[in-house]
């Protein structure tokens, strides 16, 4: 386990090589991937991502009390963090269009982590360190690297960035995070329960200020679930409290233009908690003053709301069609 997660030995500077040249290249894949909405891209940058070594080598270090390589990994891992993100900030400039949630469906899927990602980055981090253990089920790693998804949320960091989308940077990062505590979390518990905790013991002299220091792990892990979790917790209400606004108003302008010449194309969140309604259909338009007062007499919160008409003409070869 320690020659597959950690830097060591006589071929150091090959290992390092082998890291960088992967992780530069990944990161590059993964961008091209997200600014191309290509789920296929994505998906062979994860595959081809290094970034698990580092991330296991951290919690392989802390199990078994080996501060060099503990410092080795983290540094190791915040430097290649940090590389991703430079990556998708300097791609993210040749990209003549913004790279937001609101245009790309790789980054929206990427900005609002929520509970469920938490779970999800458990399960897999199970999954990782059980195969790490275990050299019969090592052949599912490259399922690991494709669920646990390290790079691309670096790379969502370095393109929004880039646009400007700061809150939606974070959301990205705090993704990547998540996955990182899920990991260690994961890894320690797998770890003790294999035994290969108790390996540490056998090399001390002093028994009682081990254990304290894997109380002080054990609990700096626990700590570090539960700082993710509280802003996961928050983007998950927000989540439901905006699919509830989005359906109110998406019920009720779906009644309104019964019967219309005007249907609704989209209903879509956008910063500063503002519904973003897109409506097309045959001229003259509605009163939208009446439209805003009804909102207001329903309860809606009228003034989170941007309506955008889209003209729309139809047309066969006998001329214009007045059936939309």
């Amino acid at each position: 386990m320690r020659d597959a997660v950690l830097f060591t030995g006589d071929r150091v500077r090959a290992q390092y090589t082998r890291f960088w040249l992967l992780l530069i290249l990944a990161a590059a894949i993964a961008t091209a991937g997200i600014a191309a909405d290509s789920t296929a891209t994505v998906i062979g940058a994860m595959i081809v991502a290094p970034l698990m070594r580092p991330i296991q080598g951290t919690m392989l270090s802390t199990v078994l009390g080996d501060r060099r390589q503990l410092i080795r990994s983290i540094a190791t891992m915040c430097a290649g963090a940090a590389a991703a993100v430079g990556v998708g900030f300097l791609l993210g400039l040749l990209i003549v269009q913004p790279m937001l949630a609101s245009t790309n469906g790789q980054i929206a899927g990427r900005v609002s982590p929520g509970l469920i990602d938490l779970f999800a980055a458990l399960a897999t981090g199970v999954v990782g360190s059980i195969a790490l253990v275990r050299s019969d089920i090592s052949d599912t790693l490259p399922g690991v690297a494709i669920a646990i998804s390290l790079v691309p949320p670096l790379c969502v960091v370095g393109l929004t960035l880039e646009s400007g989308a700061w809150s939606q940077a974070l959301g990205a990062l705090l993704l990547f995070v998540t996955n990182v505590a899920a990991i260690l979390a994961t890894g320690a518990i797998v770890m003790a329960i294999y035994g290969y905790s108790k390996l540490r013991l056998l090399d001390v002299e002093d028994m009682e200020a081990e254990r304290r220091r894997r109380v002080r792990v054990y609990l700096t892990t626990a700590t570090l679930v539960l700082l993710v979790s509280g802003p996961l917790a928050w983007s998950t209400a927000k989540a439901i409290e905006d699919r509830g606004r989005i359906a109110s108003v998406q019920s009720y302008l779906e009644d309104l233009t019964e019967d219309t010449r005007w249907a609704i194309v989209s209903v879509t969140p956008r910063e500063d908690n503002v519904i973003y309604v897109v409506v097309k259909g045959t001229p003259p338009l509605p009163d939208v003053d009446e439209v805003y007062a009804g909102m207001e007499a329903e309860g809606l919160e009228a003034e989170d709301i941007v309506l955008e008409f889209i003209p729309s003409y139809t047309y066969d070869m006998a001329g214009e069609r007045d059936n939309f």
